[in-house]
Parts: C-alpha cells; structure tokens; sequence
C-alpha cells in the first residue's frame, strides 16, 4: 500500500468547509490502496470548532503534530472580537476603525503569506525525518492557508520526492486579498510566492475550472479538478419545514449580500399576506452586519432566524428539511470560479438551490447543469420574482421539489477515486 504524506493547517475539532475536503479524502483513500498519513498543528486557532468531526478520523490513522505559533492571541489582546472576526473571514469595509485599519495592515504586509508562516520552519525539519522513516515519496499540501504550500516547497528542495499542491481557493486573486492593505512590496511578494508554488509542484489541484484557466496563465505544471462534493445518503421521508424557509448554511461575509433578492422577498411579503405569513429566512453561521442592516432596510428583520453555527450533522439535517436552499456568492469578477463547498451537500439534499452570484458564476451553472435550482445575478429581479412565485405556489400546494441529474458524481468516495488516479 502507498504511503502519502497530507500536510493541512484544519482537521478536527476544526469546524466549517475547510476541514472537511482532506478529512474525506483521508476517510476513502484506504479503498484505493493508499494510505494517508496526515500533518497538522497541534494547537491551532481555529475560529470555529465542531467536535463531531472528530468522529470521521480514521481510527488507524497515522497523525502526526507539531505546536504552532499564531499572532491572533497577540492581537487578541487588543481587540478579541475584532481578531475573532478577522480570523472568520470578515472584513468590514465601511467604518473601520483605526484599530482594525492597522491590524489589517500589520495583517497584510508583515505576515506573508499569512499568520501561519512561522510553523513553516519547524514543519520542515520534523518532516524530513519524518519522510525517511515512514518510506514516503509523495506530499500533498493544501491550501489555504498558503504558507502551507512552503511547507511543500521546501521538503521538494531538500528530497527526492512526487509534491502535490491543492488549491481550496485561489491565491493572490481570492476577493479578500485586496481589503489587506497591501504595499506594493508585500503585492510583488505574494506574486513571487505564488508563481513559486505553482511551478516547483509537480501537479496542481484545483476545485474549479475558473482557477485552473486561472492558473494555465502562470504555470505549465499539469493541473487537474476535483472539486468539494457531500458525503451523506438523502434520507427519504425527512419532514419538511411547515413555513416556507428559504435557508442559508455557512458564513454570509460582507458582500454576499443579494439585495435584489431582499428586494424581491419584501415585495412579495407587502403585495401577498399569505407568503408573509409563511415567509422564514433561516442563517445557519456567520453573518455580518452589513447583510443585517440590509436586510432591516428592506423590513424582513421579522422574518429572520439566525441559528449561529451548528454541527455539520445538524447542518445537514436541516439542509434536508429546509423548502429552499439559498446559495450566494460576492458579485465581482475575482468570485465567479468560487464553488462554495456546500454546493454539493445542496444538490444531496434535494432541496430548490436558488444561486445569486456574479455573471457567469461557475457555481450558478452547475446549478443549472444538474438541475438543481435556479441561478441568476445580481442585477436580475423580473425572473427571480417569478422563480420565487413559482416555488411558494408548489409549496402551498406540496409540490415543490426537484429532479436533478448527474450529482452523483459528486460524492465524495467517487472525488477520492479521480484523486488516486493521480498518486
């Protein structure tokens, strides 16, 4: 059975989609005659825990640990809130305050790539033992975060080995890197580091098609798909919401924030009494106050349940039981390759997706594709309406539902499948 070394900043009790993508893979490779042995930090800040995670590891994994330093509890000492939200991915842009002006700047343009770069250096050295004891020749490295793949630059330099660099997002063109306040220096730095990793790997692995197009433009290296999927049988007979739940699973950042669908729920909620009366907005996670503010612009505050963040288990059952399942991503040109991972968890639990996102979102047209939902953009109102309409009206009469096509191929042991083909 081959061996292959899987070097990952988020593994349990890590919550959120991050963890999930390399907890799978691991959790299927040994039905493909390959072994995963795993790297982590070993006391890592982790802004969102889920301990039933814990639960997927493999109990004959082989786990290996090392401590790692982290400037967040520094920067917590100033500000604990503010650190915590920085850390979760929000980024308020409107009325910062000059504390949070410079911990993003220190943020930015003294941690490169990120404030994970010290465990680089003590990772190499326990790592190259590590190598020659357990006979591997081939490692894997996700991201991000990204200093993680230094972590894989480095082990190629110094062994004879096969490295492997996953992609979760992209690098330097993700939507959040230009709210860093970066110098031209620390933007150049980036570039460096980038165009480093992507052609000292061996091969890429990216989870869509607009990043590998991306990424055809900096590297010849080979890259390959595999994109995040589900790992759960649809249960027949889950009882569905009795209210029309239109619901959110995961962080609504600043951004995410589809006005012309509040737009449309609140005219929908003044023009019909009835849909008022059944109308539910579910947000299961983070959500920023920016969407907050719009929403109570638009007077569906009353229609707001805000469930925080829940285990992934329960996440799931409530994806099940939800009547609509709501899907949206930032409008900008940087965001139309971005596959929310709970895309596929979406097309399991076979539930209407409605997708608000850019023109041309790569999420939206697989969407499309398997028939799943419906997708549109931002400036689309008339056809979202009617969507909208179309579903209440099979609700209220116990028909709404979908047929899709082709998810299957999305199942997490079938990605794990396409990935050992390339070890």
């Amino acid at each position: 059975m081959k061996k292959v070394l899987i070097i990952t900043y988020y593994w349990p009790p890590a919550g959120g989609p991050g963890v999930q993508r390399w907890l799978k893979f691991v959790k299927y490779l040994g039905e493909y005659d390959i072994e995963p042995v795993v790297y982590v930090p070993e006391n890592a800040h982790y802004p969102i825990q889920d301990a039933t995670l814990s639960e997927e590891i493999p109990k004959n994994l082989k786990l290996y640990s090392r401590p790692i330093f982290e400037p967040y509890g520094l920067a917590g000492l100033f500000s604990k809130n503010k650190t915590k939200r920085i850390s979760s991915g929000i980024i308020e842009t409107k009325n910062q305050s000059v504390l949070e002006k410079a911990m993003l700047w220190i943020r930015g343009n003294f941690f490169i790539p990120d404030a994970r770069k010290y465990w680089v250096k003590p990772s190499v050295t326990f790592l190259s033992t590590i190598l020659k004891e357990e006979g591997i020749t081939t490692v894997i490295t996700t991201g991000p975060p990204h200093s993680v793949h230094l972590i894989g630059a480095c082990l190629k330099t110094d062994h004879e080995l096969c490295w492997i660099a996953d992609f979760r997002d992209p690098w330097t063109s993700i939507g959040y890197h230009k709210k860093l306040r970066l110098s031209k220096r620390s933007q150049k730095k980036h570039k460096r580091l980038e165009h480093e990793v992507l052609n000292r790997a061996d091969r890429l692995i990216v989870t869509s098609q607009t990043t590998k197009q991306e990424f055809q433009g900096l590297t010849k290296k080979p890259i390959t798909v595999i994109t995040n999927g589900y790992d759960f049988e649809y249960q027949k007979g889950t009882r569905l919401d009795n209210g029309f739940t239109i619901a959110h699973i995961g962080s609504l950042l600043n951004g995410r924030n589809p006005g012309n669908l509040w737009k449309v729920l609140s005219q929908l909620a003044t023009e019909n009494e009835v849909f008022r009366s059944d109308l539910q907005l579910e947000f299961i996670g983070v959500v920023s106050e920016d969407v907050m503010n719009t929403l109570s612009r638009y007077e569906l505050a009353p229609y707001v349940k805000m469930r925080g963040y829940v285990s992934h288990s329960e996440a799931i059952r409530r994806q099940q039981s939800a009547q609509v399942l709501l899907l949206v991503e930032i409008d900008s040109e940087e965001t139309k390759g971005i596959v929310p991972g709970k895309l596929f968890e979406y097309m399991a639990a076979k539930r209407p997706i409605l997708a608000v996102g850019p023109t041309d979102w790569e999420a939206g047209a697989m969407v499309m594709q398997t028939r799943t939902g419906q997708a549109f953009d931002y400036r689309d109102t008339t056809a979202l309406k009617e969507t909208v309409l179309s579903w209440y009206k099979a609700f209220k009469s116990g028909a709404l539902s979908v047929t899709s096509e082709n998810t299957e191929n999305y199942s997490r042991k079938a990605l794990t499948g396409k990935l050992a083909e390339l070890l």
